[in-house]
């Protein structure tokens, strides 16, 4: 009878050991199988919770399943950033980054326990989302020359909205107020541009930068006035408005987004969610409706060239902090 008791256990082992292989492939094949999370790190109002909210139904055609938008804002992105880092690697939970929780972000708070490329694995760009210039409609300033000229004469009287003093939004102001040689009062808002637009809307802050899709719908209905776009050209959503550039301010500062996954995930689901955030961007509904907020559409060429790209703009903004002299946390 004793050979028999350690018949059985080699026996299942011998046959669970072949299947092994193909267990761990058959579920590389099967994802997704059950509902997916894409944590947007700001409040709902901004950029990236209208960029998710677009994207959404496309994804959910293409993957098959249900993707939930999670909004976690906070802290300038970071408290979404690293619920994403936090998560578990199996491709259930993707992130929708920023420029500036991507770039800005590890340049600004030092000590900050996450690195985007060491503990994300970006996936591809999806948007890139030009910034501009508005106003509460009680200034009188029509144009940029008019905005400076007013901030002259009363220095120091208005406020500017802003979502962090790492924000995309804050470093275009602070370009802005060193070139031109204003002052202005920084209000911080937490949770994204949206309640900050809401400041804005108020009253409580005369102006601010903020991304073009937060603000259009706004300036179409007069509640707002823009005085600037942070473009190489034009916006063929509001080609009335033109680019900073035109008014002699050289500024050129696109607020990019795109997917990324914790790190861990693996390649077949990292490929395949690759190929879903592109083909997603086809989408004529997501087409649509990003170009009539203002947004461009950008895809990777590949996993590779996010990661090379993110790295670029992570440079490129440390040196725009340090050129500015802005104090890092």
């Amino acid at each position: 009878m004793r050979p028999q008791r350690y018949l059985l256990p080699a026996l299942l082992a011998a046959t669970l050991i072949p299947c092994a292989p193909a267990l761990a492939q058959g579920k590389a094949d099967d994802y997704p199988s059950r509902p997916l999370r894409m944590i947007v790190p700001f409040a709902p109002g901004g950029a990236s919770d209208t960029v998710g909210r677009i994207i959404q139904p496309a994804m959910v055609q293409l993957l098959k399943q249900q993707v939930v938008v999670d909004n976690r804002g906070g802290a300038a992105g970071n408290i979404g950033v690293e619920a994403a880092v936090r998560a578990s690697p199996d491709g259930y939970t993707f992130l929708l980054g920023n420029v500036g929780t991507m770039a800005i972000n590890p340049n600004y708070y030092t000590k900050f326990p996450y690195r985007p490329l060491k503990d994300l694995v970006p996936i591809t760009q999806v948007v890139d989302v030009p910034g501009c210039l508005v106003v509460h409609p009680s200034l009188p300033a029509k144009n940029v020359k008019e905005l400076i000229a007013h901030m002259k004469a009363n220095p120091g009287k208005l406020n500017y909205g802003a979502p962090a003093p790492s924000s995309a939004n804050a470093l275009e102001m602070h370009m802005f107020l060193g070139t031109t040689g204003t002052n202005a009062v920084q209000v911080a808002y937490k949770g994204g541009a949206g309640p900050a637009m809401i400041g804005l809307l108020a009253n409580e802050v005369q102006m601010m930068f903020v991304t073009f899709s937060s603000a259009v719908n706004f300036a179409k209905q007069g509640r707002i006035r823009m005085l600037g776009v942070i473009s190489q050209e034009r916006n063929p959503a509001l080609p009335e408005i033109p680019t900073m550039r035109e008014q002699g301010l050289d500024m050129v500062v696109g607020s990019w987004q795109g997917l990324f996954v914790p790190r861990g995930t693996p390649q077949p689901v990292v490929n395949k969610l690759y190929k879903v955030g592109v083909e997603m961007m086809k989408d004529p509904q997501v087409v649509k409706r990003l170009g009539d907020s203002g947004i461009s559409i950008v895809s990777s060429k590949s996993p590779a060239d996010f990661v090379n790209f993110v790295k670029k703009e992570t440079g490129r903004f440390g040196k725009v902090i340090k050129d500015a002299k802005i104090q890092t946390e």
